[in-house]
């Protein structure tokens, strides 16, 4: 039976700083963890919470030297060395000691033992350890100075051990990784942690940032235009509280209460909109943002811009000699002062304010118009006055036998808050939200369903509008689909509906196919061209013409392009008893392959136009079948694969993600390339929309082979 031997512990004492040498049986040579600067400032507050370990220093001959060396606890020993040196400690300070004596164990291997053996904290331990202390009443400036961190490590820390316990647990057993730990941390909500931490278990996808969007989904950020209309210090002051996240940037956290905001947002839009009706005008109409071509067919009432007084002319000419003078001072300097970049937009701001003098109104003209007041992309409110309804038109009485006649007013020039043509009514709910399809489809049907026809229209219309663009980008194009339009007219009696070029030039209503289209790259396009051609144009339609003669060939055939654009109607729209008689599908059919003639003449491009797929237009309205065909299209089999055993939701937003940045588009963006056409004897084969085999036509050829 084997005898075991009674373990004996080495024995401690308190030995003199001054008789105590590193020994050069120390193994650590390596700088690693805190610094020494920082443990010295530790123990000078807390003391020595670890003692050193040592052995009795001998010479060549085996006899004692009245030192001590010390093998283990290097760092320490250096950070007491400092502290002498500062004379914030004596030399002869007693030094707690654990004084090993045991021949057979070298001191080598003890340096290498009490290193090799420590086990670091575990990082949920030390978020718990400073969440502890600031419960306990140390503030976290001082908790951060204590650990030579900084106040923002400390509330990150804190943050992490705010986490959702069951969480903490997973992230323990190594079930999770810190990166997902601090993604959950940008919620407090730990059932809604939990839950999509359960998500996460059948999802392919398992980053951060999808955590992320996860638990913010139903929260608005804080760089929304809303928020920037109302000011965040309003919200805050409101009661409303901002979640922030401490380990990414997050353009000012996301807004927890959102129907605090909607309702600050109501009552500045209500105020403003009251402080502008006294100004006189017939109706106002608020929200937060107005559909596509809100405005059509209103007549727009011109203002006269006030003089600028001798006093503005000279703050101008003083505002702008500062501006060059600081121009000229640090157009050199690789840095700019904060100081004077502040100067510098703060006379940008001012000079603006006395160039942009407001526009003054006739009275007489105002009690028949009104105006839209929106937010706009930067949060400012977006004011547009002067705009004159149809129904609100002046109309004239019959001329009498003097050949005298006026205007009939109504009189009316009270100010109303309303909704266009919709009753005295204040809408601050932007565009209505989207109708999203139905999911219908059988799980057990591996056949692709045909698209819904609400999607397709929608798809279309963006198509329409990019089209547009396109088109008026490009004269010799405009002029020959227009030309097209008119020859089918008056050859082609029959096939007078296989146009998508409407030639009288009456816009069809995009805006009540589709909503977001003011904020596309299209639309954006078109507004900024037809706001410059309006500046050229004069007010009175009278004067119209003697402008447009004097306009060169190049400017009218601009001009043309882009009015005639207007004309383009490439929507695909359901037949149904609304359109019934106004739209039959061959018309449709019709209309949609001309408009593959144009895309490809204009080398139309809807991923350069801007379109990517999203939840919001395609993926949250179309069946999983459909989600796989375009991510296996996109991306190949393999990615496709990851999805297929996600629900819906899941993968439309894994989906979301995989098709950003593909190039992939749904089948209505589409334009396909053109088919053959049969050539007769000696002749080669000619494209539909009029190329050969190898050479391409012009476009005056290619309408010509297209009407063939």
């Amino acid at each position: 039976m084997t005898k075991h031997v009674k373990i004996v512990l080495s024995g401690s004492r308190d030995i003199p700083f001054n008789q105590l040498v590193l020994s050069q049986a120390n193994v650590r040579r390596v700088k690693a963890g805190v610094s020494i600067d920082a443990l010295a400032v530790d123990i000078a507050r807390r003391g020595l919470l670890q003692s050193l370990t040592v052995r009795v220093q001998r010479d060549a001959d085996g006899n004692d030297t009245g030192l001590f060396e010390v093998p283990a606890g290097g760092r320490r020993f250096r950070a007491l060395q400092q502290l002498v040196k500062q004379r914030r400690m004596a030399k002869t300070e007693l030094v707690p000691c654990i004084v090993r004596e045991d021949e057979h164990i070298s001191a080598e291997e003890d340096s290498l033992a009490e290193n090799v053996h420590r086990e670091a904290l575990h990082p949920l331990d030390q978020f718990r350890a400073m969440q502890q202390l600031v419960t306990q009443g140390t503030d976290i400036e001082t908790v951060a100075a204590t650990f030579m961190t900084t106040p923002a490590v400390v509330k990150q820390r804190m943050r992490l051990a705010s986490v959702s316990p069951k969480l903490h647990e997973v992230y323990a057993d190594d079930g999770m990784t810190l990166e997902q730990l601090m993604a959950f941390s940008v919620s407090e909500n730990h059932e809604r942690q939990e839950q999509v931490w359960d998500l996460l278990q059948s999802s392919y996808n398992k980053q951060p940032w999808f955590i992320r969007s996860r638990l913010t989904e139903d929260k608005v950020r804080a760089s929304d235009k809303r928020v920037r209309f109302v000011t965040l210090d309003a919200y805050v002051a409101a009661g409303g509280y901002v979640l922030r996240d401490l380990f990414e940037a997050d353009d000012g956290g996301w807004l927890q209460d959102v129907t605090l905001l909607d309702r600050l947002v109501d009552e500045k839009l209500k105020a403003e909109s009251a402080r502008i009706g006294e100004e006189g005008w017939k109706w106002i109409a608020v929200a937060v943002d107005f559909p596509y071509t809100y405005d059509d067919d209103m007549r727009v009432i011109d203002g006269d811009q006030l003089e600028i007084t001798d006093e503005d002319e000279a703050r101008l000419a003083s505002l702008r000699e500062e501006a060059e003078a600081l121009e000229e001072e640090w157009s050199g300097a690789d840095e700019v002062p904060d100081e004077v970049d502040a100067r510098v937009m703060a006379i940008d701001e001012e000079i603006s304010a006395i160039v942009s003098r407001p526009l003054v109104y006739k009275p007489a003209e105002m009690a028949h118009a009104g105006v839209f007041v929106s937010i706009d992309v930067d949060g400012s409110l977006h004011i547009e006055r002067g705009f004159v309804r149809p129904e609100d038109e002046p109309a004239e009485e019959p001329v009498n036998e003097h050949g005298e006649g006026r205007s009939i007013d109504d009189g009316d020039n009270g100010s109303e808050i309303g909704d266009v043509g919709a009753g005295p009514i204040i809408s601050v709910g932007g565009v209505p939200d989207t109708a999203v399809e139905p999911e219908e489809e059988d799980e057990q049907d591996d056949m692709l369903r045909p698209l819904p026809d609400r999607l397709v229209t929608e798809l279309t219309t963006h198509r329409t509008l990019a089209l547009r663009d396109a088109v008026a980008t490009s004269p010799q194009l405009a002029f020959a689909a227009v030309l097209h339009a008119f020859v089918l007219d008056t050859f082609y009696t029959y096939a007078a509906e296989n146009s998508c070029m409407q030639v009288s030039v009456r816009s069809a209503g995009l805006g009540i196919h589709a909503p977001g289209l003011n904020d596309s790259m299209s639309a954006k396009a078109i507004d900024q061209r037809h706001e410059s051609w309006s500046e050229r144009l004069p007010g009175a339609p009278a004067d119209l013409w003697e402008t447009l003669i004097a306009f060169d060939a190049d400017d009218q055939a601009a001009l043309f392009a882009h009015c005639a654009s207007f004309g383009l109607n490439a929507v695909w729209e359901p037949a149904n008893r609304y359109n019934e008689g106004r739209v039959s599908a061959r018309s449709i059919a019709g209309r949609i392959a001309h408009s593959h003639i144009l895309a490809r003449a204009a080398n139309l491009d809807m991923v350069a136009a801007g379109w990517t797929a999203t939840i919001s237009n395609y993926l949250g309205r179309v069946t999983k079948h459909r989600i796989l065909s375009a991510v296996e299209e996109a991306r190949g089999g393999e990615a496709a694969g990851r999805l297929g055993g996600l629900k819906k939701p899941e993968m439309a937003e894994a989906a979301e993600g995989l098709l950003a940045g593909s190039g992939w588009l749904a089948e209505p963006l589409r334009t396909p390339a053109p088919e053959p056409v049969a050539a007769n004897d000696g002749e080669q084969a000619v494209d539909a929309d009029g190329q050969n085999d190898q050479h391409g036509l012009d476009v005056d050829e290619a309408f010509a082979v297209a009407a063939e």
